[in-house]
């Protein structure tokens, strides 16, 4: 990449640190400047790491295959669920240990996937981008809050080129809905119903994590990460039932938010939510996220300014659905497993499944209204994924459209409703400082206690 093209960092070439300490594998994220390795010093062709390769990581990795060379796979279990994906490669370095894949190989790397469990997403990111490397992250971009802001500043400190995988950010539905509203087939946006039957995976106050036989040579020291908690292997945790931990996971909401959330965020313009309140939520304990919750979100500001009447966000779980409403096409039901209903002052859109890939204006009417204005296409179409996206944007020198200023936005907008349930108790935000106000109890669960050997230093806004 050209550095001039960078609008955060120039010249990513200095690589400064700060007492930092790099040995044994374990490089301690002190980097004040990182190298930048730009429109990749290999004939043009990028290197790519992949962190975490089984579940999700598998089509992450192929997808990034078609984009570069992999020249590294890391995972806690690449010789059980990471074995189909590590054959594929057979070139390919092999690790369980991300700090150790960047130790002896950071110079032969020049960006990085992560699809691993959401409390891994920060620190792998950090280390990544640390040294300079471009990062595909795995929605949602982190766990708690305050992991995402240090994301945030942390993509801009160094000048690499980052994308949250949230695939509907990519799709022709977004800026169909963006083009259409703004066009004003809806009159003045006011709300959006959502709903979703997740969590598909145990989850509850009952849930407990029994310690189990951990299977030779899975790494559950690196599976745990930053977090202080000290738990044993549990296969009621790995390989998929961690989304039900708040310590691990963001239950439903983290699970869909992101996805069903981005469209009317980034159509919208919507800036950080003020206050977020709970109408509902099933029993749920300190380790476990509830069944079901009911959370409503409310939207003072858009694109900056002052909004004259609140926007809204109502988001339902656990298979709550709102009722089917008048003037949908007779034989037409909601969705089971999820979709979103985006009400204006004039007309609604109902987007079954989660990514905005299919709109209807209804009634019908709107709809042939909608046919005979033919609003004009205003928004660069995206081809291709979002891995595609973002690795032609390190060869362009650009950043694609779920990078790091966004993504971590609308990942704060998901975790704030996971905050609001945890508190039981209506919230109001300041996004600015990251905290709820006159609540600082709340501070605790904003940013996690971190495991001994595992701490970042902050970066300051």
């Amino acid at each position: 990449m050209n550095d001039s093209l960078n609008p955060f960092t120039p010249n990513r070439r200095d690589f400064l640190k700060t007492g930092a300490v790099i040995t044994g594998g374990l490089a301690f994220p002190n980097v004040v400047r990182a190298a930048h390795h730009g429109n990749s010093s290999h004939n043009g062709t990028l290197n790519i790491a992949c962190i975490g390769i089984g579940g999700k990581g598998r089509s992450d990795v192929a997808n990034a295959a078609e984009e570069g060379n992999i020249v590294a796979l890391c995972d806690i279990d690449i010789g059980g669920r990471g074995a189909e994906t590590a054959e594929k490669f057979p070139n390919a370095k092999r690790f369980t240990d991300y700090r150790k894949m960047f130790d002896k190989m950071a110079d032969q790397i020049d960006a990085v996937t992560i699809s691993v469990p959401d409390h891994s997403h920060f620190p792998a990111a950090m280390y990544a981008m640390a040294l300079g490397k471009h990062v595909f992250v795995q929605k949602p971009l982190a766990n708690t809050i305050w992991e995402c802001r240090q994301l945030l500043l942390a993509a801009r400190k160094y000048g690499v080129v980052t994308q949250m995988g949230i695939q509907g950010h990519t799709f022709e539905g977004q800026r169909l809905l963006k083009e259409w509203t703004e066009a004003g087939v809806i009159g003045r946006p006011e709300r959006v119903r959502y709903w979703t039957n997740r969590p598909i995976w145990p989850q509850d106050e009952r849930l407990k994590f029994k310690k189990g036989q951990k299977p030779d040579g899975l790494n559950w020291d690196v599976w745990e990460g930053t977090t202080a908690l000290e738990q044993p292997y549990s296969a009621d945790l790995h390989p998929f039932k961690w989304r039900a931990s708040w310590e691990y996971g963001c239950g439903a909401l983290g699970d869909i938010g992101c996805h069903l959330f981005d469209a009317a965020f980034w159509a919208f313009d919507l800036d950080i939510p003020n206050k977020v309140d709970v109408e509902m939520s099933t029993p749920f304990s300190d380790k476990v996220a509830p069944s079901n919750a009911v959370i409503r979100y409310q939207f003072d500001k858009a694109n900056g300014k002052k909004l004259k009447k609140p926007f809204e966000f109502l988001w339902s779980d656990g298979g709550l659905k709102p009722k089917r409403p008048d003037g949908l096409p007779e034989g037409q039901e909601l969705d089971r497993q999820f979709g979103q209903l985006i009400y204006g002052s004039e007309a609604q859109i109902y987007s079954a499944g989660g990514y905005c890939e299919s709109l209807r204006l209804f009634p019908e009417k709107d709809m042939q209204r909608v046919r005979d204005a033919r609003p004009k296409k205003k928004y660069a179409r995206v081809r291709g994924g979002p891995v595609k996206e973002w690795t032609d944007a390190i060869h362009a020198g650009t950043q694609p459209g779920a990078n790091f200023e966004y993504a971590a936005r609308l990942t704060e907008v998901v975790l704030l409703g996971n905050l609001a349930v945890r508190l039981g108790k209506p919230i109001e935000w300041d996004s600015k400082n990251l905290k709820v106000k006159g609540v600082p109890e709340a501070d605790v669960l904003i940013k996690r206690q971190y495991r001994k050997g595992w701490e970042f230093e902050e970066i300051k806004a």
